[in-house]
């Protein structure tokens, strides 16, 4: 393969633009916005055979066979950045369980989560300028009760 650095800037955003495009002839993405929470939702649905709603549901992402309403959040940590605040979380009672991943810059799975709503809603601040709750996933996290680490079995499906 080329070097990426030999390329030019049109050239690297046509290549961009075309990689997001074969992710999503795949299924694995749905939007056309930054694929962090496209593949959390996909390899979170993979994995445990959710249901995925569509785009706009309200709350949240999937469903499990038993009803279980799951709200699905992913964080790339990149080398530039290091948090771990989750995108929005706009309705704390809209979903039972919030599967939650964080991807290493090359978008690995460093560690996943099924964390109970109770949980989420203890350690959530609301924001009152955007109207949602902040959620930043924490080691300490894995710590909580409620909190089931899934990282292995969200391995299992990573770049299939």
């Amino acid at each position: 393969m080329d070097s990426l650095s030999t390329k030019s800037i049109a050239d690297l955003l046509a290549l961009h633009a075309a990689i997001m495009e074969e992710l999503r002839a795949r299924d694995v993405l749905r939007s056309a916005n930054n694929p962090t929470g496209d593949l959390a939702e996909y390899v979170f649905c993979v994995a445990f055979g959710w249901a995925q709603e569509n785009n706009s549901a309200k709350a949240f992402d999937a469903t499990g066979d038993d009803g279980t309403r799951y709200q699905i959040k992913g964080r790339r940590i990149h080398r530039r950045n290091r948090s771990r605040q989750l995108s929005a979380i706009r309705d704390l009672d809209g979903f039972d369980i919030l599967a939650a991943v964080l991807f290493d810059d090359d978008y690995c799975i460093m560690r996943a989560a099924l964390i109970s709503a109770a949980v989420v809603r203890e350690h959530s601040t609301y924001i009152e300028h955007t109207n949602s709750h902040k959620f930043l996933l924490r080691d300490a996290i894995w710590d909580a009760p409620g909190v089931i680490d899934v990282t292995d079995r969200l391995r299992e499906v990573e770049c299939a």
